[in-house]
């Protein structure tokens, strides 16, 4: 018994590519600068540990939780989370695009290195249902039984829109609105929105890896329409909607 368990002790981390996926609806890549992925796979860490208060120091995210670390081109990332199938992180803000390599560290022991590739910008957005997860002005949540109306700002949420002016930390939780370098637009129904209605496209003050669009809706967008995201040639992916009334 403690030969199996010492042996199941030895066993490297292990994932696929394919398992490394970004955090908002677990789509593939590419990523982008700054972006927030999530690891699935085998003998990550030993047991789960979620991001608390006490593991911020100096305003910034751990670089080790649970023994466990998560090195991008060979330097530790900040982690938010680590379980045994689990971990979720953040892509350095100061990488630029091409091909890097991602592994996982549990207590010295190494998983394989794997290659996945970054973009200026990759946005996608976070959703529930099929529904892109927005709030009002209000910071309720907008929903079927709460929607959005024609004229209205609302707030969208997402990851992977890349590097802001300034360029926020390496892990560092952002203090003030950063906007995104990289230009943006919004689709509603395929349809761009006109570029004045986007008031704000950067981080969201106080959450790292969090990015945010202040958005005015059109007077008259439809109901729930789709809506997606573009950043150069990367567009957030197909079918998600807006509840929209």
């Amino acid at each position: 018994m403690l030969c199996a368990f010492a042996a199941a002790q030895s066993e490297p981390p292990d994932y696929p590519v394919t398992g490394i996926v970004n955090a908002a609806n677990y789509q593939s890549g590419p990523f982008a600068p700054n972006d927030v992925l999530s690891i699935f796979g085998n003998n990550l860490a030993w047991s789960a540990q979620a991001l608390v208060a006490g593991d911020i120091l100096s305003g910034s995210l751990p670089l080790t939780m649970n023994n466990c670390q998560v090195f991008v081109e060979n330097a530790p990332a900040p982690l938010y989370y680590v379980s045994p199938s689990q971990i979720n992180f953040m892509l350095p803000s100061t990488l630029t695009p091409g091909d890097i390599t991602v592994r996982v560290v549990r207590q010295g022991v190494s998983g394989p290195p794997v290659t996945i590739t970054l973009a200026n910008a990759a946005p996608e957005l976070f959703e529930s249902a099929n529904y892109a997860i927005a709030t009002h002005l209000d910071y309720s949540l907008i929903t079927t039984d709460n929607p959005a109306q024609g004229g209205e700002t609302v707030v969208l949420y997402g990851v992977g829109f890349g590097q802001t002016t300034p360029n926020v930390g390496v892990g560092a939780i952002p203090q003030a609105a950063a906007r995104v370098i990289s230009g943006i637009a919004v689709l509603l129904n395929g349809t761009p929105v006109d570029g004045s209605s986007i008031l704000y496209a950067g981080v969201t003050p106080g959450s790292a890896g969090l990015y945010q669009v202040n958005l005015v809706l059109p007077d008259s967008p439809g109901t729930d329409p789709e809506i997606r995201l573009a950043m150069g040639s990367q567009t957030s992916r197909a079918g998600l909607l807006l509840a929209v009334r």
